[in-house]
C-alpha cells in the first residue's frame, strides 16, 4: 500500500521543505505488509539537524539515536520523536512469514558410483522462504548433519566416503510452517579388495593322506565381484568367483605330491592382492593300536607288576602312546621313531577294570580295543561288631553279630565262633558283611570272633567279649532265730537269696512295705541281715533282689514277736477267775517292783556309762514321747499273759510318789487284766485322777499258729 498521501504532508516554500508542527514517517520499501525474515527502513523526516531522534514500537522506547533512519523487521506500531516537538503519527507494519518451498538435494562428484576414501558434498536447497531455514541431511533416515541459515537459500556438507556410505540420501528444510523433503539420491560407495587370506582344512601345517583338503580364500573388504584364484607354489590349482560378499574354496583329494607352499589371489578391478603362503605337509595318521597284557600267573593278585604293551602298525612319527584304565590316563610314552612302547604296572584293589590304550601322532587319536582285568583282593582281618536291643545284653536277647572285611575280592565266605566253637558261617557274593543272629542264653557269655576267606588265606578277627546278664530270679528269704520262738530281744538273721541273676545283686529287706535295710552281694549269692526283735516288729517280712534288670520280691513271711522284755518265764493266769484272784498279789507285786526295778532295768539315774543309752542291752525297752528333761522310771516292760491277745508294750511312769505310782500302777493294770478276755488293742485302762502313768502303745500279738488250729 502506498503512503505518498497518509505519510508524507509536503509544502513548497522556495522550493524547500515548509515547516510542520511534528515530525513525518517515511518508509523503504514503501510498503506495509512485508515477508517475514525481510527488513523495512524507517526515515523520520523534520526541518533542520536535530541532536537526537526517539523511535517507539507501540509506547516502548527502542532507541534514540542521533541518525533519523531505523532499520525494523518486527510488526507493530512505530513512532518517531525529535526534541522540542510533539511525536510523529504511528505506522504500523506487518511482516508476514513466507512458506520454505521443497529443496532439492545434490551430490558432488554427480557420478553414482564413488570410490571408499572419496570426499562427498551434498548441498540442499530451498528456492522460497521465510528466514531462518534449518536444513537437515539424512542417510538411510540417520540425521547426518543440522545447521540453521537466516541470509541464504543453500546449504552444504561433506562427507568422507566408507563403505558403509553406500545407500539413499536426502535433505529436509523448516522454518517454521512446515518441514519439506527433498527427492532422495543413491549412491553406491564401490571398495577396493583388502589382501586376502588363504585357509587349509582341516587345518595345521600337516594334512592325511587321503583326506579332503579345502581351500578357502576370503578378502575381508572389497565390493563384489570379486575373482579369487588358488596356487600351489607358482601352478595354479583353479580359480573361483564371489558375487557377493564372501569368499572362495577349491578343494583337492590328498596325496603324498600334494606337500608344499599354497596362497591365492582376490581381484576387483582394482588389481589383484596375494595372500599370505601356507605351508602343507601330508603325512599318515596312526592307525588303531594293539593293546597286550602280560602278568607272571593267570590270576592278577595286588602286588603284581603288570606290564602293558601298545603299538599302531602304520603311522607317521613321532606318535604318543597313552595308556587308560577306563578313562582315567595311567602314563604315556613316546615313539619318535615309529613302533610300539610298554608300560608296567604295580596292582593294587583299585586297578581291577577295562584297560586301553592311545595312538596319536597330531592327526587323530586312535583308541585300542579294551582289555578287562580283574584284581583279587585278599581280605584283611574283619571287624567284629554287636548289635543288640540294648545297652547291655540280657538272657533271651537276640544279638546280630556283623562281621565285615574292609577289603576283599568277592565272594566272601564268613565264620562266627564263640570261644574255638563255630557257630555258623554266611557267603557274601558281592562282597560287604554278614550277619548272624543268636538267641542269647547265660552260657552264651564269653569271647567272640569271626574269619573272612575269599580263597586267598582266612583272617581270623579280633576277639570281642560278650557278658550276658542274667535278670535276677525270685529271691527266698528265710529266718533263722535263737529259739523255735521269736521272742522280744531276740537277735533274728533273714537271709535273701535269688538262686540265678547276674552279679552284683542289691537285696532289700522289708517288714511290710517299709524298708529295712539293704545288702549288695557283689559275687552272687545271698546276703543276710540281722534284727533286735521288738513287740512292733511282729509281721509280714519280705525281701527284693535287683541287678538292674527289674526287681524281684520274694514271697512274704510272717513272724510274731512274743515275750517280756527282761524274762521268757513267770506265766501269768489266764481267764476271768485267774485275774480276779491275782489282784491282791499285783497290788503286792507292784510295791516290790518299786524298790527291785531301778536295780534290774535301770531305775535311777547312774554314773555307771554301760548304763547309758548307747550303750544298753537291745532287749531293754525303748522310750518314747518323753520330755527328756524328766527322770523316767519304768514300771512295766513288755506284758503278754499266758493264751492272753493283749501286749502292753510299754508303760512308764513320771518321777514322783513313789508308793502312789505303784499303786496308780497296780491299779491300771488290774483294770486292764480284768477284760483280758476279750479285745483290748485300742482302749486304754482308765486311771484314778492325778495318776501319773504314761501308756505309750498297745498292741494285740498274733496268736500262734497251733491256737488258731485248735480255734
Amino acid at each position: 500500500m502506498l503512503l505518498w498521501v497518509s505519510v508524507l504532508v509536503l509544502a513548497p516554500v522556495s522550493g524547500q521543505f515548509a515547516p510542520v508542527s511534528k515530525p513525518v514517517i517515511s518508509l523503504q520499501p514503501p510498503w506495509t505488509v512485508i515477508f517475514k525474515g525481510e527488513a523495512v527502513t524507517l526515515t523520520c523526516h523534520v526541518a533542520g539537524d536535530k541532536k537526537w531522534y526517539r523511535w517507539y514500537l507501540g509506547t516502548k522506547i527502542l532507541r534514540e539515536i542521533p541518525a533519523n533512519t531505523l532499520q525494523v523487521q518486527d510488526s507493530g506500531e512505530y513512532k518517531c520523536e525529535i526534541q522540542g516537538l510533539p511525536p510523529s503519527d504511528g505506522v504500523s507494519l506487518t511482516f508476514s512469514p513466507v512458506p520454505v518451498s521443497p529443496p532439492v538435494l545434490t551430490l558432488s562428484p554427480s557420478s553414482t558410483q564413488a570410490v571408499e576414501g572419496d570426499w562427498l558434498t551434498l548441498s540442499c536447497e530451498a528456492k522460497t522462504g521465510s528466514y531462518p531455514i534449518e536444513y537437515q541431511f539424512l542417510h538411510e533416515e540417520v540425521v547426518l548433519r543440522k545447521t540453521k541459515i537466516t541470509f541464504r537459500k543453500t546449504a552444504t556438507f561433506q562427507l568422507y566416503l566408507k563403505a558403509e556410505h553406500s545407500g539413499t540420501y536426502f535433505c529436509t528444510v523448516d522454518n517454521g510452517l512446515g518441514i519439506q523433503r527433498s527427492q532422495p539420491v543413491s549412491l553406491s560407495v564401490t571398495v577396493p579388495v583388502s589382501r586376502p587370506v588363504l585357509t587349509l582344512s582341516p587345518p595345521g601345517p600337516r594334512a592325511v593322506e587321503g583326506d579332503w583338503l579345502m581351500l578357502s580364500c576370503q578378502a575381508q573388504r572389497g565390493s563384489p565381484q570379486i575373482l579369487y584364484q588358488f596356487y600351489r607354489g607358482d601352478v595354479p590349482l583353479g580359480s573361483s568367483s564371489a558375487p557377493s560378499a564372501g569368499g572362495a574354496s577349491f578343494n583337492v583329494t590328498l596325496t603324498a605330491e600334494h606337500s608344499g607352499t599354497y596362497f591365492c589371489t582376490a581381484d576387483n578391478g582394482f588389481g589383484p592382492l596375494r595372500s599370505d603362503p601356507k605351508s602343507l605337509s601330508v603325512t599318515v595318521p596312526a592307525s588303531c593300536p594293539v593293546f597286550t597284557l602280560r602278568a607272571p600267573r593267570t590270576r592278577a593278585v595286588v602286588g603284581d607288576m603288570v606290564e602293558f604293551r601298545c603299538e599302531a602298525q602304520r603311522g607317521s612319527p613321532p606318535i604318543l602312546y597313552k595308556f587308560y584304565l577306563e578313562d582315567v590316563i595311567l602314563g604315556s610314552s613316546s615313539a619318535p621313531s615309529g613302533g610300539g612302547v610298554s608300560f608296567n604296572l604295580s596292582l593294587t584293589a583299585e586297578h581291577s577294570g577295562n584297560y586301553a590304550c592311545e595312538a596319536d601322532n597330531g592327526l587323530g587319536a586312535q583308541r585300542s580295543e579294551e582289555t578287562s582285568l580283574s584284581v583279587t583282593v585278599p581280605v584283611p582281618h574283619p571287624i567284629l561288631t554287636f548289635r543288640v536291643p540294648r545297652a547291655q545284653a540280657v538272657v533271651g536277647d537276640v544279638v546280630e553279630l556283623h562281621c565285615e572285611a574292609q577289603r576283599g575280592s568277592p565272594p566272601i565266605l564268613y565264620r562266627f565262633y564263640h570261644e574255638d566253637v563255630t557257630l555258623g558261617s554266611i557267603s557274601a557274593p558281592s562282597g560287604g558283611g554278614a550277619s548272624f543272629n543268636l538267641s542269647l542264653t547265660a552260657e552264651h557269655s564269653g569271647n567272640y570272633s569271626c574269619e573272612a576267606d575269599n580263597g586267598l588265606g582266612a583272617q581270623r578277627s579280633k576277639t570281642v567279649p560278650l557278658s550276658v546278664t542274667v535278670p535276677a530270679s525270685r529271691p527266698v528269704l528265710t529266718l533263722r532265730a535263737p529259739g523255735t520262738r521269736a521272742v522280744v530281744g531276740d537277735m533274728v538273721e533273714f537271709h535273701c537269696e535269688a538262686q540265678r541273676g547276674s552279679p552284683p545283686i542289691l537285696y532289700r529287706f522289708y517288714l511290710e512295705d517299709v524298708i529295712l535295710g539293704s545288702s549288695s552281694a557283689p559275687s552272687g549269692g545271698g546276703a543276710s541281715f540281722n534284727l533286735s526283735l521288738t513287740a512292733e516288729r511282729s509281721g509280714n517280712y519280705s525281701c527284693e533282689a535287683d541287678n538292674g534288670l527289674g526287681a524281684q520280691r520274694s514271697e512274704a513271711v510272717t513272724l510274731s514277736v512274743t515275750g517280756l522284755t527282761g524274762s521268757r518265764s513267770g506265766p501269768v493266769a489266764t481267764g476271768v477267775a485267774g485275774g480276779l484272784l491275782s489282784v491282791a498279789g499285783l497290788m503286792v507285786m507292784g510295791l516290790l517292783l518299786y524298790c527291785r526295778l531301778p536295780r534290774r532295768a535301770g531305775g535311777r539315774p547312774t554314773s555307771d556309762p554301760s548304763r547309758s543309752p548307747s550303750h544298753s542291752d537291745p532287749r531293754e525297752p525303748t522310750y518314747y514321747n518323753v520330755p527328756g528333761w524328766m527322770e523316767l522310771q519304768p514300771v512295766y516292760g513288755n506284758v503278754n499273759p499266758k493264751a492272753g491277745d493283749v501286749v502292753y508294750s510299754e508303760v512308764r511312769i513320771q518321777e514322783g510318789n513313789r508308793h502312789a505310782a505303784a499303786s496308780n500302777s497296780a491299779f491300771g493294770l488290774l483294770q486292764t487284766y480284768l477284760p483280758s478276755h476279750g479285745p483290748a488293742t485300742s482302749q486304754q485302762p482308765s486311771r484314778p485322777q492325778h495318776s501319773s502313768v504314761i501308756y505309750s502303745q498297745v498292741k494285740v500279738a498274733a496268736p500262734p499258729v497251733s491256737t488258731a488250729l485248735r480255734s
